[in-house]
């Protein structure tokens, strides 16, 4: 049984993309990717960016305040994992104080020879 022949050479595609196809599929990918035309979506996330920035300031939120309230909350969150590490650490050396000796005991005692 012989196995099946292939072409030497791949066939030639008379449906490849143009320059001006490349610039459209683009131009569509952006638009996927941002959800429509970009001067909707601006005008879209203008009116959004008024509604949410009136009722930010009707609540005496500043932008700066975000930015500080984001700020420290990465802070905390980052204090707050070392922390936990430390806590683990602490752990960890309480136990390897029994466990470490005790187990270089069975070790030396694995070690001698039987009589």
């Amino acid at each position: 049984m012989s196995a099946p022949e292939f072409p030497r050479h791949p066939a030639i595609d008379a449906t490849s993309e143009t320059p001006a196809d490349r610039t459209t599929s683009s131009a569509s990918a952006l638009q996927r990717f941002i959800g429509g035309p970009p001067a909707v979506v601006f005008v879209r996330l203008l009116f959004v960016s008024l509604v949410v920035g009136a009722l930010l300031v009707w609540l005496d939120i500043r932008p700066y305040d975000v930015f500080v309230w984001i700020s420290r909350f990465f802070n905390r969150l980052w204090l707050m994992g070392w922390d936990a590490v430390r806590e683990i650490a602490e752990y960890v050396m309480a136990g390897a104080v029994i466990v470490v000796p005790v187990w270089l005991l069975m070790r030396i005692f694995a070690a001698r020879p039987a009589r």
